[in-house]
């Protein structure tokens, strides 16, 4: 079967906010997704005293045919949700410190980049429209895989004992004796 490949563009929208403690100035969340945003490069959106929206970026959510059972995970959580991805990003052009890099509604690919910790990593409410396009993708392209357990061969490998050690090793001695002093020793630590 021949891999399938959807996309959406999505619009990342992020908050930028006043800090909560003495060491972080500026705290900053990827609080929405605009499903079929056109391009964007951190426009302003909306300015409620020091906090601000952007329109950081407009990435393209990819749904890969081998990829239906992490979106099965995923729309079956209590909130189906997207992960979006921003890296830090030093001395940028915009003078933003992040910059997105991906979104996915994978929920495996999504914990694949909580256990980098590299950047800032959100999980955002799926839109209905979101929801609804990849549970279409998923009932078309999804195949059940049969789980097959694999089964023991009946060889008793337990009967013979050989020796101690791995039997390609050559040994002077029992592998579980203390090693023997050489003649260049002094008998004496150094």
């Amino acid at each position: 079967m021949a891999l399938v490949r959807a996309y959406l563009p999505i619009g990342i929208i992020v908050r930028k906010s006043p800090g909560v403690t003495r060491w972080a100035k500026w705290s900053w969340r990827v609080v929405a997704v605009l499903p079929g945003a056109g391009p964007a490069d951190w426009r302003e959106l909306r300015r409620d005293g020091d906090a601000v929206e952007y329109h950081a970026a407009t990435l393209n959510l990819d749904l890969w045919s081998s990829d239906t059972e992490a979106y099965l995970v995923g729309l079956s959580a209590k909130i189906p949700s997207l992960i979006v991805v921003l890296r830090e990003t030093q001395g940028s052009a915009n003078g933003m410190p992040f910059e997105p890099v991906i979104v996915t509604a994978s929920p495996y690919e999504g914990q694949d980049y909580l256990d980098s910790g590299d950047g800032l990593i959100e999980a955002v409410p799926m839109p209905l429209g979101v929801i609804g396009w990849v549970r279409d993708f998923v009932q078309e392209h999804h195949v059940e895989e049969v789980f097959i357990k694999r089964k023991r061969d009946k060889q008793r490998v337990d009967l013979v004992e050989d020796g101690k050690g791995d039997a390609r090793v050559r040994q002077m001695s029992d592998v579980y004796r203390a090693p023997r002093g050489t003649s260049s020793d002094s008998g004496g630590v150094h």
